[in-house]
């Protein structure tokens, strides 16, 4: 199977767990701070498979006008 598919079912699986689990578990937290929270889960996942992949040797690589659109 290719890569991209199993990180787009991991995706999937993981974007259905966070909505599931933030209806569960964080009734009395603020919800700006859970947002926070698991934004910075995604982050330092996704930063995780950029360098287990090595993908982040082609940041340099980025255009200007590609960064804009990020």
């Amino acid at each position: 199977m290719c890569m991209w598919i199993v990180y787009a079912l991991l995706a999937a699986v993981f974007a259905a767990l966070t909505s599931v689990l933030a209806k569960i578990g964080i009734e009395n937290a603020n919800s700006n701070l859970a947002t926070a929270i698991r934004t910075a889960v995604v982050l330092v996942l996704a930063w995780g498979i950029v360098w287990m992949t090595g993908a982040h040797h082609g940041i340099k690589a980025i255009s200007t006008k590609s960064w804009w659109f990020l």
